[in-house]
């Protein structure tokens, strides 16, 4: 692995672990990620950290359309098979269409690592990525990208339809 791709995985996971006193910082979309018992979970929550420390372990894989391993690089729903399968021995559906309908609907006040976040356009879902708090989302943008870390508040993602999933 990348030693640059390493420090970044090492110091999200440190940003992530942080204090627990520490008050969550305030945005338009209210991230409070508070855990809600009523929302039945196949993960666990050390699985659902084990799944987002993954994911941010994978930061900077190149995207590729069909691709499920790190080897080939991933597309978004490759991405998330790859790491609840080997994170969590969850096996997801492959496609962004399957995975609207997966698990179960999260209100996003209830948000929690591990969750996924399933984008749609004109009513039908068109891209996927796993919620790793505060926020915050990795996935596999497009051809030509990288597995990122993005906000869910940013300009772009901000302005998409987007629904929460707990395997």
């Amino acid at each position: 692995m990348h030693p640059k791709i390493t420090l970044l995985g090492l110091a999200l996971m440190l940003a992530l672990v942080g204090c627990s006193s520490t008050p969550s910082r305030p945005d338009a979309r209210n991230w409070k990620g508070s855990v809600d018992a009523n929302v039945a979970s196949r993960l666990n929550l050390q699985q659902a950290n084990d799944v987002t420390l993954h994911a941010i372990s994978l930061v900077g894989t190149p995207y590729r359309y069909g691709g499920n391993t790190p080897q080939t690089g991933f597309d978004c729903s490759g991405l998330i098979g790859y790491v609840y399968r080997t994170s969590a021995s969850v096996l997801p559906p492959r496609t962004v269409a399957a995975l609207v309908g997966w698990g179960q609907q999260v209100p996003q006040q209830s948000l929690r690592s591990g969750d996924l976040v399933v984008f749609s356009q004109h009513g039908v879902a068109s891209h996927a990525g796993i919620y790793v708090g505060e926020g915050r989302f990795v996935h596999a943008p497009s051809t030509g990208g990288d597995v990122r870390l993005d906000a869910l508040d940013s300009k772009y993602w901000a302005k998409q339809p987007v629904s929460y999933r707990r395997p």
